[in-house]
């Protein structure tokens, strides 16, 4: 018996590329801070560009701590919604013109989300990567950690929980 053939890698990267922008592009606070997701394999990098509208304290000058905050926690719930979903989107089962026409499927919700202001947030790009360290079917934790020029001087990390969102089906599954 013959293996199938294995799709082009164009395809799934085009796939991958689809989900990721319908997931981030449909989520309007997303919009106006203007973060912008990095994919590589199923790794995601958050990525907030710097602008003016952003600076908390034009004398130091620093980002603000709740646009820090909303980085970190957008992070979190885009890489975690990414993980939740990856398996649909590796075989195909996603319906990709469905979430590019808004319907996305429900993100997971926070429940505690604690940030640790490790040093001011300078007046230039961010970046922030999550680590999921617990995915189970009703909740889920997630380690965040933000830097700007230098991955190991980091400006900013944070822990959040998370309520995962129900799946399809009568048995959650």
């Amino acid at each position: 018996m013959a293996r199938p053939r294995p799709e082009p890698m164009q395809v799934v990267k085009q796939r991958r590329d689809a989900a990721l922008n319908a997931l981030v592009h449909e989520v309007p606070y997303i919009q106006f801070l203007g973060i912008e997701f990095e994919r590589r394999g199923d790794e995601l990098t958050g990525l907030l560009n710097f602008d003016e509208k952003l600076i908390g304290n034009p004398y130091l000058p620093a980002i603000h701590g709740g646009v820090t905050a909303a980085f970190l926690e957008t992070t979190s719930i885009i890489t975690l919604s990414w993980s939740y979903l990856w398996p649909e989107i590796e075989s195909g089962a996603i319906d990709l013109e469905q979430m590019a026409a808004g319907d996305l499927p429900r993100l997971p919700r926070t429940i505690g989300f604690t940030i640790e202001y490790l040093r001011s947030g300078l007046p230039r790009d961010a970046y922030a990567r999550a680590t999921v360290t617990r995915a189970g079917r009703r909740y889920a934790s997630v380690l965040v950690e933000a830097w700007q020029d230098n991955r190991d001087k980091l400006f900013a990390q944070a822990s959040g929980r998370f309520l995962m969102p129900p799946r399809d089906g009568p048995d959650g599954g």
